[in-house]
């Protein structure tokens, strides 16, 4: 799922300076960052495809600080650019950050801003976001990262609206992605945008993936607390409520448990976790309905009861708008994706082990991003039907998962 660019349409129009083309896409690599990321706009971007139908670009690749630039593995990479060339590109994409907490060279965030400034499209992959957020490019306006350190975006860039449901965002001129694949949906996307469906589908071909990807990050979202509040008083109270979510409590309960008023309690929410708590307490009822789906037996009734819905009308609602299906449905579709001899309560086969220590079943997991794991617990409630443009004014201190209207994927 997406945020379509027709949604800012007066993005959309902007013109290039004369220096810069349309068909010339830059990509910025930093030392570093992840070879996966990297390297999924030089494929898209970088190789001919027209006996397939897929209209050529031109592509350069450019090094944000001196060389030689080491990515994963140990592997040493030498740019044939530097930042200079960006000033001839109509498109900027910064694949990938190597730390969430470590400040990009400013060098590389003037250039950003200038390109932008000319009227270049500016995409973050993944962790490229907080680039694009050191920069100001991302202030005011929606867009997405890997859900692990979507709470750390929120967080530390207040300005930005933070959804971490959504696989990529085109805010027009401005556009992110989660991680790893979702890279591969955003670059489909700048390539259906340009180019139309049929560009994209001939791409989407011959790299042997989707054109177009139903649903969002949703179901890779971890329940766990984010690191940030561990030592916090609050996080007494988050513990609290995932350990009660089979009975029905609301955020007023919450708010009483952590001796503050609604009001104080919700700013409070809101600083630490970057979600408003009834987003947030909504989505993790959702997917504590989720687990149970895979792996009991339980009715739809009775999966209602256990995740502390007032009714199986309010999962079935909830659930549809989260996860794009009914109840039923996932069950159904889980089960026949499940090997058989499986049976409901057996675990998982554990994918990955996070710093929590806490396993991610396969089922759930999108993958890590190039940092270590930040668990996450920015989940909110899907679809409120507020306009991106509607959620440009909010108030600057409204950094909870603004959602809107969907398209694409």
């Amino acid at each position: 799922m997406s945020h379509d660019s027709t949604a800012a349409p007066e993005a959309a129009v902007r013109k290039l300076s004369g220096r810069r083309r349309k068909e010339i896409v830059a990509v910025l690599l930093f030392s570093g960052g992840p070879i996966f990321e990297s390297s999924i706009p030089l494929s898209v971007f970088g190789i001919d495809r027209q006996d397939a139908g897929v209209p050529r670009y031109r592509l350069l690749v450019c090094g944000g600080e001196e060389g030689p630039l080491r990515t994963t593995g140990g592997l040493e990479l030498t740019a044939p650019h530097g930042l200079e060339a960006i000033s001839r590109a109509g498109t900027v994409v910064v694949p990938a950050w190597r730390s969430i907490t470590a400040p990009p060279p400013e060098e590389a965030l003037d250039a950003l801003r200038r390109a932008h400034e000319e009227g270049a499209r500016i995409v973050g992959l993944c962790t490229g976001a907080f680039v694009l957020a050191a920069a100001g490019l991302l202030d005011g306006r929606p867009a997405t990262t890997h859900w692990m350190y979507a709470p750390t975006l929120a967080k530390r860039y207040p300005s930005v609206h933070v959804d971490p449901r959504e696989l990529f965002v085109d805010d027009g001129d401005v556009l992110t992605s989660a991680g790893t694949a979702a890279g591969i949906d955003l670059c489909l996307h700048i390539v259906r945008t340009d180019h139309g469906n049929e560009a994209a589908g001939a791409l989407a071909r011959r790299l042997v993936v989707p054109p177009r990807r139903s649903g969002g990050q949703e179901r890779y979202l971890d329940r766990s607390l984010p690191e940030e509040i561990g030592a916090d008083p609050l996080a007494e109270v988050v513990a609290w409520a995932l350990e009660h979510l089979h009975e029905q409590f609301d955020v007023e309960t919450l708010a009483a448990r952590a001796y503050m008023s609604r009001r104080t309690f919700d700013r409070r929410f809101r600083s630490l976790t970057g979600s408003a708590p009834l987003q947030w307490l909504i989505t993790q009822r959702v997917l504590q309905a989720q687990r149970l789906l895979e792996t009991s037996d339980y009715s739809v009734d009775e999966v209602a009861g256990r995740c502390g819905f007032r009714s199986p009308v309010a999962l079935r609602g909830h659930f549809r708008r989260q996860l794009g299906s009914s109840p039923a449905a996932y069950r159904a579709a889980y089960r026949a994706r499940r090997p058989q001899g499986d049976k409901p309560g057996e675990p998982e086969p554990v994918a990955m082990q996070p710093p929590s220590g806490q396993p991610v079943p396969a089922s759930g997991l999108q993958g890590p991003g190039p940092m270590g794991s930040v668990p996450s617990m920015l989940h909110p409630e899907r679809d409120s039907g507020v306009p991106i443009q509607s959620r440009r004014t909010a108030a600057a201190g409204a950094v909870s998962l603004l959602p809107g209207p969907r398209a694409g994927s």
